[in-house]
């Protein structure tokens, strides 16, 4: 089968999209299926050609949910789209966040394959859904099949564009985050370790563990934050501030964590922490840290609620709520077998996120819609192809959009 990837976003930027669409290329070309991604980048274009990426539009940063999307504004595409189309005859395309400019949207108009969206994002379009939803129906109507990330992404998306869609998740790299993954030697030292990982936007919620760190420092002394994250000095000043004002210690600000070393911060934690405020369609951060073997106390949000069981693979507090979050860290530190109860039942759900999973679930999605609408997905114009022939990191961060 010939599948397009249709990414809206800056292409290999880092990025949860992004991230999804090089695991699913990475996962179809092993099944032996030719597969070519199309998308924005800000990267070299000859660079992106020799791992099968087309680069269409130059990319634009936009404000979006308290985040930056690197997207693609141009409305000069269509021949660039039209010559691609011609020249792969694609029987799949398939387009993630298929009603975002400009590429997608011109990618939709002039398509004659099986056009497949799927919806990545919780609360962050909903003006533009709104206002622009006449306009959008026309581009909506061209797709025969609807997948969601997540319960919370259908809910939302549904709202606007009521229709039939597939529930199928993002995925987890079990080769990279699993148990057997060694923990960082400097935080093997007694203290109990708790870990934030994230860029230090207020949808993501840092203020609020960090206010709750002196209630968990009174009643846990060997109590440990280590902050990972994709932030700049600027983005830190403030906490730092307010840590040295209130003469907290045992704050470790890591900064930007190298895709390679991530899973060792998740394995040296004793806990991992997502204190988001919203507008989360999926958790991945949390199916990390599940893989890696580690208890979470997350906030009680919709895009967390539909991933993490409360009592099963950690603890959900009300969101925006540091007495509530204290109270679950200090629970959780204080008790040795709830937390590995616990950390067992994340190994457990993470399995069932494999990349490999997610991508047979796809394109049996796919095969399902050909077989409604009358596509011929023939095999036999499948080609193999080395495995993970993208140039791409095995892990992308900081996620965009989570």
């Amino acid at each position: 089968m010939k599948i397009g990837l249709v990414s809206a976003y800056d292409y290999p930027y880092p990025g949860g999209v992004s991230e999804h669409v090089h695991h699913l290329e990475e996962e179809f070309t092993r099944l032996g299926h030719a597969v070519k991604i199309i998308a924005p980048s800000s990267s070299d274009k000859e660079e992106l050609a020799r791992g099968n990426v087309y680069k269409v539009g130059s990319v634009v940063p936009i404000p979006a949910n308290g985040s930056v999307a690197r997207i693609s504004l141009s409305l000069r595409l269509s021949g660039s789209v039209k010559r691609i189309l011609r020249q792969e005859q694609f029987d799949v395309i398939h387009l993630h966040e298929p009603l975002l400019p400009a590429l997608p949207v011109t990618v939709l108009r002039h398509s004659h394959a099986l056009n497949v969206g799927t919806f990545h994002a919780y609360q962050n379009r909903s003006l533009a859904y709104f206002y622009g939803k006449r306009i959008l129906k026309r581009f909506f109507n061209k797709l025969h099949g609807r997948i969601a990330v997540s319960q919370a992404a259908r809910e939302f998306i549904g709202k606007y564009f009521p229709a039939s869609y597939e529930v199928i998740p993002n995925g987890i790299d079990l080769r990279q985050f699993n148990e057997n993954v060694e923990p960082l030697p400097e935080y093997n030292d007694g203290y109990l370790n708790i870990l934030f990982v994230g860029r230090l936007e207020k949808r993501k919620g840092f203020q609020y563990l960090l206010k709750a760190f002196p209630y968990i420092k009174h009643e846990i002394p060997n109590a440990r934050l280590i902050v990972a994250g994709g932030y700049s000095e600027e983005d830190k000043e403030q906490y730092e501030s307010f840590a040295q004002r209130t003469g907290l210690t045992d704050i470790v600000f890591a900064g930007f964590v190298p895709s390679e070393l991530l899973p060792r911060y998740y394995k040296s934690s004793t806990l991992f922490c997502a204190p988001s405020t919203g507008g989360e369609s999926f958790g991945i951060i949390l199916l990390e840290a599940m893989a890696t073997g580690k208890p979470i106390v997350a906030s009680d949000i919709e895009g967390y609620r539909g991933l993490l069981q409360h009592g099963v693979e950690g603890l959900l507090v009300p969101p925006k709520d540091e007495t509530a979050l204290a109270v679950a860290i200090v629970r959780l530190l204080a008790d040795r077998e709830l937390r590995e109860k616990m950390a067992e039942g994340g190994r457990r759900k993470a399995l069932d996120y494999s990349w490999s999973k997610v991508a047979r679930q796809v394109l049996k999605y796919y095969y399902d819609l050909g077989e409604q609408y009358g596509f011929s997905l023939s095999e036999d114009r499948a080609r193999p192809a080395p495995f993970g022939a993208t140039p791409f990191p095995s892990r992308l961060y900081p996620l965009h959009g989570e």
